[in-house]
Protein backbone atom coordinates (compact mmCIF):
# COMPACT_ATOMS: atom_id res chain seq x y z
CA UNK A 1 0.00 0.00 0.00
CA UNK A 2 2.77 2.44 0.89
CA UNK A 3 4.50 1.92 -2.45
CA UNK A 4 1.39 2.15 -4.61
CA UNK A 5 -0.64 4.82 -2.82
CA UNK A 6 1.58 6.92 -0.58
CA UNK A 7 5.07 7.24 -2.10
CA UNK A 8 4.81 6.80 -5.90
CA UNK A 9 7.07 9.81 -6.66
CA UNK A 10 9.96 8.35 -4.71
CA UNK A 11 9.49 4.95 -6.31
CA UNK A 12 9.50 6.34 -9.86
CA UNK A 13 12.44 8.68 -9.33
CA UNK A 14 14.61 6.06 -7.66
CA UNK A 15 13.98 3.61 -10.47
CA UNK A 16 14.69 6.17 -13.20
CA UNK A 17 17.93 7.42 -11.66
CA UNK A 18 19.18 3.90 -10.93
CA UNK A 19 18.41 2.83 -14.50
CA UNK A 20 20.28 5.79 -15.99
CA UNK A 21 23.34 5.59 -13.75
CA UNK A 22 23.53 1.82 -14.13
CA UNK A 23 23.36 1.97 -17.93
CA UNK A 24 26.80 2.45 -19.51
CA UNK A 25 25.15 3.71 -22.69
CA UNK A 26 23.64 6.69 -20.87
CA UNK A 27 25.46 9.72 -19.51
CA UNK A 28 25.12 13.12 -17.90
CA UNK A 29 22.65 14.41 -20.49
CA UNK A 30 20.22 11.56 -19.82
CA UNK A 31 20.51 12.16 -16.08
CA UNK A 32 19.90 15.91 -16.48
CA UNK A 33 16.89 15.25 -18.70
CA UNK A 34 15.34 12.93 -16.11
CA UNK A 35 15.83 15.47 -13.33
CA UNK A 36 14.41 18.35 -15.37
CA UNK A 37 11.13 16.50 -15.88
CA UNK A 38 10.30 17.41 -12.25
CA UNK A 39 10.37 21.20 -11.62
CA UNK A 40 10.15 20.81 -7.82
CA UNK A 41 13.04 18.36 -7.78
CA UNK A 42 15.05 20.68 -10.05
CA UNK A 43 14.56 23.65 -7.72
CA UNK A 44 15.51 21.67 -4.61
CA UNK A 45 18.51 20.12 -6.31
CA UNK A 46 19.86 23.51 -7.38
CA UNK A 47 19.31 24.98 -3.91
CA UNK A 48 21.27 22.16 -2.29
CA UNK A 49 23.93 22.30 -5.01
CA UNK A 50 24.68 25.85 -3.88
CA UNK A 51 24.82 25.01 -0.17
CA UNK A 52 28.08 25.05 1.75
CA UNK A 53 27.87 21.31 2.48
CA UNK A 54 27.81 20.28 -1.18
CA UNK A 55 29.53 23.27 -2.77
CA UNK A 56 32.25 24.51 -0.37
CA UNK A 57 34.06 26.47 -3.11
CA UNK A 58 30.93 28.51 -3.82
CA UNK A 59 30.83 28.00 -7.58
CA UNK A 60 27.42 29.42 -8.42
CA UNK A 61 25.23 26.83 -10.13
CA UNK A 62 22.00 27.75 -11.92
CA UNK A 63 21.47 24.78 -14.28
CA UNK A 64 21.21 21.05 -13.72
CA UNK A 65 23.71 20.45 -16.51
CA UNK A 66 26.28 22.64 -14.76
CA UNK A 67 25.56 20.98 -11.41
CA UNK A 68 26.41 17.59 -12.90
CA UNK A 69 29.66 18.94 -14.37
CA UNK A 70 30.81 20.66 -11.14
CA UNK A 71 29.57 18.23 -8.49
CA UNK A 72 29.81 14.97 -10.44
CA UNK A 73 27.25 12.26 -11.12
CA UNK A 74 27.80 10.51 -7.76
CA UNK A 75 26.96 13.64 -5.74
CA UNK A 76 23.99 14.41 -8.00
CA UNK A 77 22.70 10.88 -7.46
CA UNK A 78 22.92 11.42 -3.70
CA UNK A 79 21.04 14.70 -3.96
CA UNK A 80 18.35 13.39 -6.30
CA UNK A 81 17.63 10.32 -4.19
CA UNK A 82 17.62 12.32 -0.97
CA UNK A 83 15.43 15.09 -2.43
CA UNK A 84 12.98 12.53 -3.84
CA UNK A 85 12.90 10.70 -0.53
CA UNK A 86 12.04 13.81 1.47
CA UNK A 87 9.62 15.03 -1.18
CA UNK A 88 7.70 11.80 -0.68
CA UNK A 89 7.71 11.55 3.12
CA UNK A 90 7.48 15.12 4.41
CA UNK A 91 3.85 16.04 4.97
CA UNK A 92 1.70 17.87 7.54
CA UNK A 93 0.65 14.48 8.95
CA UNK A 94 4.11 13.76 10.31
CA UNK A 95 4.16 13.30 14.07
CA UNK A 96 6.85 13.20 16.73
CA UNK A 97 7.89 9.62 16.03
CA UNK A 98 8.19 10.33 12.29
CA UNK A 99 10.42 13.35 12.93
CA UNK A 100 12.60 11.27 15.25
CA UNK A 101 13.09 8.61 12.57
CA UNK A 102 13.87 11.24 9.90
CA UNK A 103 16.32 13.01 12.22
CA UNK A 104 18.12 9.76 13.01
CA UNK A 105 18.37 8.86 9.30
CA UNK A 106 19.85 12.22 8.27
CA UNK A 107 22.18 12.32 11.28
CA UNK A 108 23.46 8.79 10.61
CA UNK A 109 23.93 9.49 6.87
CA UNK A 110 26.08 12.58 7.46
CA UNK A 111 28.25 10.78 10.03
CA UNK A 112 28.65 7.73 7.78
CA UNK A 113 29.64 9.86 4.81
CA UNK A 114 32.19 11.80 6.88
CA UNK A 115 33.75 8.56 8.12
CA UNK A 116 33.82 7.20 4.56
CA UNK A 117 35.60 10.32 3.29
CA UNK A 118 38.15 10.19 6.13
CA UNK A 119 38.73 6.49 5.39
CA UNK A 120 39.39 7.20 1.70
CA UNK A 121 36.24 5.52 0.39
CA UNK A 122 35.92 5.95 -3.37
CA UNK A 123 32.16 6.61 -3.32
CA UNK A 124 31.13 8.23 0.00
CA UNK A 125 27.82 9.34 -1.57
CA UNK A 126 26.73 5.68 -1.74
CA UNK A 127 27.49 5.35 1.96
CA UNK A 128 25.36 8.46 2.65
CA UNK A 129 22.34 7.06 0.79
CA UNK A 130 22.71 3.58 2.32
CA UNK A 131 22.70 5.03 5.84
CA UNK A 132 19.84 7.41 4.99
CA UNK A 133 17.61 4.63 3.67
CA UNK A 134 18.64 1.84 6.02
CA UNK A 135 15.34 2.05 7.93
CA UNK A 136 13.19 3.22 5.03
CA UNK A 137 10.19 1.05 5.96
CA UNK A 138 10.16 2.31 9.54
CA UNK A 139 10.33 5.94 8.34
CA UNK A 140 7.60 5.39 5.75
CA UNK A 141 5.34 3.73 8.32
CA UNK A 142 5.60 6.53 10.88
CA UNK A 143 5.08 9.18 8.20
CA UNK A 144 1.93 7.63 6.74
CA UNK A 145 0.42 5.51 9.51
CA UNK A 146 -2.93 6.39 11.02
CA UNK A 147 -4.79 4.31 13.64
CA UNK A 148 -2.19 1.55 13.65
CA UNK A 149 0.52 4.07 14.39
CA UNK A 150 -1.38 5.45 17.37
CA UNK A 151 -1.93 1.95 18.78
CA UNK A 152 1.74 1.03 18.30
CA UNK A 153 2.88 4.33 19.83
CA UNK A 154 0.69 3.62 22.87
CA UNK A 155 2.23 0.17 23.40
CA UNK A 156 5.77 1.52 23.04
CA UNK A 157 5.12 4.29 25.56
CA UNK A 158 3.79 1.76 28.08
CA UNK A 159 7.10 -0.08 27.80
CA UNK A 160 5.74 -3.47 28.88
CA UNK A 161 6.81 -5.42 25.75
CA UNK A 162 9.81 -5.17 23.39
CA UNK A 163 9.43 -3.11 20.25
CA UNK A 164 9.52 -6.11 17.88
CA UNK A 165 6.74 -7.79 19.85
CA UNK A 166 4.67 -4.59 19.88
CA UNK A 167 5.03 -4.27 16.12
CA UNK A 168 3.92 -7.87 15.57
CA UNK A 169 0.96 -7.43 17.91
CA UNK A 170 -0.35 -4.32 16.12
CA UNK A 171 0.78 -4.88 12.53
CA UNK A 172 1.30 -8.61 12.24
CA UNK A 173 4.91 -8.08 11.09
CA UNK A 174 8.08 -6.25 12.13
CA UNK A 175 8.90 -2.90 10.57
CA UNK A 176 12.28 -4.34 9.58
CA UNK A 177 10.35 -6.63 7.22
CA UNK A 178 8.77 -3.55 5.65
CA UNK A 179 12.29 -2.18 5.03
CA UNK A 180 13.09 -5.26 2.96
CA UNK A 181 9.73 -5.27 1.18
CA UNK A 182 10.08 -1.66 0.03
CA UNK A 183 13.69 -2.31 -0.99
CA UNK A 184 12.48 -5.12 -3.25
CA UNK A 185 9.51 -3.15 -4.61
CA UNK A 186 11.68 -0.15 -5.51
CA UNK A 187 14.48 -2.34 -6.88
CA UNK A 188 17.17 -0.79 -4.66
CA UNK A 189 20.49 -2.52 -5.22
CA UNK A 190 24.13 -2.53 -4.13
CA UNK A 191 25.15 -1.05 -0.80
CA UNK A 192 21.63 0.30 -0.18
CA UNK A 193 20.18 -3.22 -0.39
CA UNK A 194 22.88 -4.62 1.90
CA UNK A 195 22.21 -1.91 4.48
CA UNK A 196 18.44 -2.47 4.40
CA UNK A 197 18.69 -6.25 4.67
CA UNK A 198 21.02 -5.91 7.69
CA UNK A 199 22.53 -9.34 7.20
CA UNK A 200 24.76 -10.27 10.17
CA UNK A 201 26.98 -12.33 7.86
CA UNK A 202 28.01 -9.36 5.68
CA UNK A 203 31.58 -8.30 6.45
CA UNK A 204 31.88 -5.63 3.77
CA UNK A 205 34.06 -2.82 5.20
CA UNK A 206 31.75 -0.27 3.61
CA UNK A 207 28.81 -1.78 5.47
CA UNK A 208 30.84 -1.40 8.63
CA UNK A 209 31.00 2.34 7.93
CA UNK A 210 27.24 2.51 7.32
CA UNK A 211 26.56 0.71 10.58
CA UNK A 212 29.04 2.89 12.42
CA UNK A 213 27.27 6.02 11.20
CA UNK A 214 24.02 4.68 12.64
CA UNK A 215 25.78 3.65 15.88
CA UNK A 216 27.20 7.16 16.34
CA UNK A 217 23.68 8.61 16.55
CA UNK A 218 22.87 6.28 19.44
CA UNK A 219 26.25 6.79 21.13
CA UNK A 220 25.92 10.57 21.12
CA UNK A 221 23.03 10.16 23.55
CA UNK A 222 25.46 8.56 26.00
CA UNK A 223 27.40 10.50 28.61
CA UNK A 224 30.66 11.81 27.20
CA UNK A 225 33.49 9.64 28.49
CA UNK A 226 31.34 6.54 29.01
CA UNK A 227 32.68 3.16 27.93
CA UNK A 228 30.34 2.82 24.88
CA UNK A 229 31.16 6.40 23.82
CA UNK A 230 34.93 5.86 24.00
CA UNK A 231 34.66 2.49 22.28
CA UNK A 232 32.80 4.11 19.38
CA UNK A 233 35.47 6.82 19.09
CA UNK A 234 38.14 4.14 18.96
CA UNK A 235 36.34 2.24 16.19
CA UNK A 236 36.10 5.40 14.10
CA UNK A 237 39.78 6.08 14.76
CA UNK A 238 40.73 2.58 13.59
CA UNK A 239 38.93 3.07 10.28
CA UNK A 240 39.99 6.67 9.60
CA UNK A 241 43.40 6.88 11.27
CA UNK A 242 42.24 9.93 13.24
CA UNK A 243 43.11 10.72 16.85
CA UNK A 244 40.35 10.67 19.45
CA UNK A 245 40.33 14.49 19.57
CA UNK A 246 40.01 14.67 15.79
CA UNK A 247 37.12 12.20 15.90
CA UNK A 248 35.35 14.28 18.57
CA UNK A 249 35.75 17.45 16.53
CA UNK A 250 34.39 15.63 13.49
CA UNK A 251 31.33 14.41 15.37
CA UNK A 252 30.50 17.95 16.44
CA UNK A 253 30.95 19.32 12.92
CA UNK A 254 28.90 16.47 11.47
CA UNK A 255 26.04 17.16 13.86
CA UNK A 256 25.99 20.82 12.83
CA UNK A 257 26.08 19.79 9.17
CA UNK A 258 23.27 17.26 9.64
CA UNK A 259 21.03 19.92 11.19
CA UNK A 260 21.68 22.29 8.28
CA UNK A 261 21.08 19.56 5.71
CA UNK A 262 17.80 18.59 7.40
CA UNK A 263 16.62 22.20 7.20
CA UNK A 264 17.58 22.43 3.55
CA UNK A 265 15.61 19.27 2.82
CA UNK A 266 12.62 20.89 4.54
CA UNK A 267 12.76 18.65 7.64
CA UNK A 268 12.81 21.54 10.13
CA UNK A 269 11.49 19.56 13.09
CA UNK A 270 14.07 16.84 12.45
CA UNK A 271 16.80 19.50 12.39
CA UNK A 272 15.74 20.69 15.82
CA UNK A 273 15.91 17.14 17.11
CA UNK A 274 19.44 16.75 15.75
CA UNK A 275 20.47 19.89 17.56
CA UNK A 276 18.40 20.05 20.68
CA UNK A 277 19.06 23.74 21.15
CA UNK A 278 17.74 25.65 18.17
CA UNK A 279 20.38 27.97 16.78
CA UNK A 280 20.32 30.71 14.20
CA UNK A 281 21.71 29.41 10.91
CA UNK A 282 25.11 30.75 10.06
CA UNK A 283 24.65 33.98 8.08
CA UNK A 284 27.09 32.78 5.47
CA UNK A 285 25.13 29.57 4.93
CA UNK A 286 21.91 31.54 4.60
CA UNK A 287 23.42 33.74 1.91
CA UNK A 288 24.72 30.68 0.07
CA UNK A 289 21.24 29.26 -0.47
CA UNK A 290 20.27 30.17 -4.02
CA UNK A 291 17.22 32.37 -4.33
CA UNK A 292 14.73 31.55 -7.07
CA UNK A 293 15.48 34.17 -9.73
CA UNK A 294 12.85 35.71 -12.00
CA UNK A 295 12.85 34.57 -15.60
CA UNK A 296 14.92 37.42 -16.99
CA UNK A 297 17.56 36.93 -14.33
CA UNK A 298 17.54 33.16 -14.86
CA UNK A 299 17.90 33.62 -18.63
CA UNK A 300 20.87 35.91 -18.03
CA UNK A 301 22.51 33.45 -15.62
CA UNK A 302 22.06 30.48 -17.95
CA UNK A 303 23.32 32.48 -20.93
CA UNK A 304 26.39 33.40 -18.86
CA UNK A 305 27.05 29.70 -18.24
CA UNK A 306 26.58 28.99 -21.96
CA UNK A 307 28.98 31.81 -22.84
CA UNK A 308 31.53 30.41 -20.40
CA UNK A 309 31.21 26.99 -21.99
CA UNK A 310 31.61 28.41 -25.51
CA UNK A 311 34.82 30.23 -24.53
CA UNK A 312 36.21 27.55 -22.23
CA UNK A 313 38.29 25.40 -24.56
CA UNK A 314 37.21 21.88 -25.56
CA UNK A 315 33.44 21.96 -26.05
CA UNK A 316 31.08 19.28 -24.74
CA UNK A 317 28.35 19.65 -27.35
CA UNK A 318 25.88 17.33 -25.59
CA UNK A 319 26.16 19.30 -22.35
CA UNK A 320 25.78 22.57 -24.28
CA UNK A 321 22.58 21.44 -26.01
CA UNK A 322 21.18 20.16 -22.70
CA UNK A 323 21.92 23.53 -21.09
CA UNK A 324 20.23 25.38 -23.97
CA UNK A 325 17.11 23.27 -23.66
CA UNK A 326 17.09 23.88 -19.92
CA UNK A 327 17.41 27.62 -20.60
CA UNK A 328 14.36 27.52 -22.88
CA UNK A 329 12.33 25.32 -20.52
CA UNK A 330 13.07 27.10 -17.24
CA UNK A 331 14.32 30.51 -18.36
CA UNK A 332 11.45 31.27 -20.74
CA UNK A 333 8.91 29.23 -18.80
CA UNK A 334 7.82 26.58 -21.29
CA UNK A 335 5.73 23.52 -20.48
CA UNK A 336 7.23 21.30 -23.20
CA UNK A 337 10.53 21.58 -25.02
CA UNK A 338 12.11 19.10 -27.42
CA UNK A 339 15.30 18.94 -29.48
CA UNK A 340 14.95 16.64 -32.51
CA UNK A 341 17.65 15.43 -34.89
CA UNK A 342 17.20 14.89 -38.63
CA UNK A 343 17.38 11.25 -39.72
CA UNK A 344 20.02 10.13 -42.22
CA UNK A 345 17.40 9.90 -45.00
CA UNK A 346 16.25 13.44 -44.05
CA UNK A 347 12.65 12.27 -43.89
CA UNK A 348 12.14 12.27 -40.12
CA UNK A 349 12.92 14.33 -37.00
CA UNK A 350 13.70 12.10 -34.02
CA UNK A 351 13.71 13.07 -30.34
CA UNK A 352 17.14 13.68 -28.82
CA UNK A 353 16.19 15.52 -25.60
CA UNK A 354 12.64 16.21 -24.38
CA UNK A 355 11.59 18.12 -21.26
CA UNK A 356 8.11 18.27 -19.74
CA UNK A 357 6.36 15.74 -21.98
CA UNK A 358 3.64 13.64 -20.39
CA UNK A 359 3.46 10.28 -22.11
CA UNK A 360 2.40 6.78 -21.20
CA UNK A 361 5.56 5.16 -22.57
CA UNK A 362 8.68 7.28 -21.85
CA UNK A 363 10.86 4.73 -23.64
CA UNK A 364 9.11 5.43 -26.95
CA UNK A 365 10.83 8.34 -28.69
CA UNK A 366 8.85 11.21 -30.23
CA UNK A 367 9.25 11.65 -33.97
CA UNK A 368 7.89 13.94 -36.68
CA UNK A 369 7.74 12.81 -40.33
CA UNK A 370 8.65 15.62 -42.73
CA UNK A 371 6.02 16.13 -45.39
CA UNK A 372 7.01 18.18 -48.46
CA UNK A 373 3.78 17.98 -50.41
CA UNK A 374 1.95 19.64 -48.89
CA UNK A 375 4.70 20.96 -46.57
CA UNK A 376 3.98 20.43 -42.88
CA UNK A 377 4.89 22.56 -39.87
CA UNK A 378 8.16 20.82 -39.05
CA UNK A 379 9.36 20.72 -42.65
CA UNK A 380 8.78 24.46 -43.02
CA UNK A 381 10.53 25.31 -39.76
CA UNK A 382 13.49 23.01 -40.46
CA UNK A 383 14.44 24.91 -43.61
CA UNK A 384 14.04 28.39 -42.14
CA UNK A 385 16.84 30.04 -40.19
CA UNK A 386 14.59 32.74 -38.71
CA UNK A 387 12.38 30.59 -36.52
CA UNK A 388 8.62 30.12 -36.52
CA UNK A 389 6.02 31.46 -34.08
CA UNK A 390 2.79 29.54 -34.66
CA UNK A 391 -0.40 30.92 -33.11
CA UNK A 392 -3.18 28.65 -31.90
CA UNK A 393 -5.35 29.59 -34.87
CA UNK A 394 -2.68 28.96 -37.50
CA UNK A 395 -3.22 25.22 -37.99
CA UNK A 396 -2.89 24.90 -41.76
CA UNK A 397 0.57 23.31 -41.47
CA UNK A 398 -0.40 20.66 -38.91
CA UNK A 399 -0.69 17.12 -40.24
CA UNK A 400 -2.81 14.52 -38.47
CA UNK A 401 0.40 13.04 -37.01
CA UNK A 402 1.53 16.43 -35.73
CA UNK A 403 -1.81 17.01 -34.03
CA UNK A 404 -1.71 13.54 -32.47
CA UNK A 405 1.75 14.19 -30.99
CA UNK A 406 1.75 17.90 -30.04
CA UNK A 407 -1.83 19.05 -30.51
CA UNK A 408 -2.62 22.53 -31.81
CA UNK A 409 -0.99 25.00 -29.46
CA UNK A 410 0.86 28.29 -29.91
CA UNK A 411 4.50 27.27 -30.23
CA UNK A 412 8.01 28.29 -31.22
CA UNK A 413 10.17 26.30 -33.65
CA UNK A 414 13.66 26.96 -34.95
CA UNK A 415 16.20 24.89 -36.84
CA UNK A 416 19.76 24.08 -35.81
CA UNK A 417 22.38 24.26 -38.55
CA UNK A 418 25.80 22.73 -39.03
CA UNK A 419 28.06 23.62 -41.96
CA UNK A 420 25.20 25.39 -43.69
CA UNK A 421 22.74 22.49 -43.48
CA UNK A 422 19.86 21.92 -41.06
CA UNK A 423 20.52 18.96 -38.74
CA UNK A 424 17.73 19.35 -36.22
CA UNK A 425 15.02 21.49 -34.72
CA UNK A 426 13.89 22.78 -31.32
CA UNK A 427 10.17 23.01 -30.55
CA UNK A 428 8.53 24.41 -27.39
CA UNK A 429 5.04 25.37 -26.20
CA UNK A 430 2.87 26.02 -23.13
CA UNK A 431 0.39 23.24 -23.80
CA UNK A 432 -0.48 22.62 -20.13
CA UNK A 433 -0.73 26.09 -18.61
CA UNK A 434 -2.11 27.81 -21.70
CA UNK A 435 -0.17 30.98 -20.88
CA UNK A 436 0.22 33.23 -23.94
CA UNK A 437 3.52 33.48 -25.79
CA UNK A 438 4.99 36.96 -26.17
CA UNK A 439 7.37 38.76 -28.49
CA UNK A 440 9.89 38.87 -25.65
CA UNK A 441 9.59 35.09 -25.24
CA UNK A 442 10.21 34.60 -28.96
CA UNK A 443 13.32 36.81 -28.91
CA UNK A 444 14.70 34.86 -25.95
CA UNK A 445 13.91 31.55 -27.66
CA UNK A 446 15.73 32.58 -30.84
CA UNK A 447 18.71 33.78 -28.83
CA UNK A 448 19.06 30.41 -27.07
CA UNK A 449 18.83 28.51 -30.38
CA UNK A 450 21.41 30.83 -31.94
CA UNK A 451 23.78 29.88 -29.11
CA UNK A 452 23.31 26.25 -30.14
CA UNK A 453 24.24 27.13 -33.73
CA UNK A 454 27.33 29.02 -32.54
CA UNK A 455 28.29 26.07 -30.38
CA UNK A 456 27.96 23.62 -33.26
CA UNK A 457 30.16 25.81 -35.46
CA UNK A 458 32.86 25.94 -32.76
CA UNK A 459 32.55 22.20 -32.20
CA UNK A 460 33.11 21.49 -35.91
CA UNK A 461 36.19 23.71 -35.92
CA UNK A 462 37.62 21.92 -32.87
CA UNK A 463 37.03 18.53 -34.49
CA UNK A 464 39.07 19.38 -37.59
Amino acid sequence: MLREQEMPIFSSTVQTIHDIIGDERKGAMDLATAILQDPNLTAKLLKLSNSLYYNPYRKKIVTVSRAIVILGIDVIRELVLACSFFEAILSPRNKRRAHEEIAQAIHAAVHAKAIAIAAGDAHPEEVFIAALLQNIGRIAFWCFCRDQGERLEGLLQEGHIPQDAAERQVLGFRLAELDVSLCKSWNLKGLIEEAIRKSPKVFDPRMRIVNLGCEVVVILKETTGSQPYNACLDRIGEITGQTRDEVKQGLRANTDAAARIARQFGAVEAAELIQHKARQLDAEEESAAIAVPDRKELQFQILQEISGMLSGGKLDISCLLEMILEGIQRGIGMDRTIFTMLSTDRGLLREKVALGWRRNDPSRAISFPLSQSPPNLFHQALYSREGYWITGHDSRLHTAHDVAVVGRHPCFLMSIYSEGKPIGLIYCDRAYTGMPLTEEDFRAFRHFVQQANIGLSLYRLQER
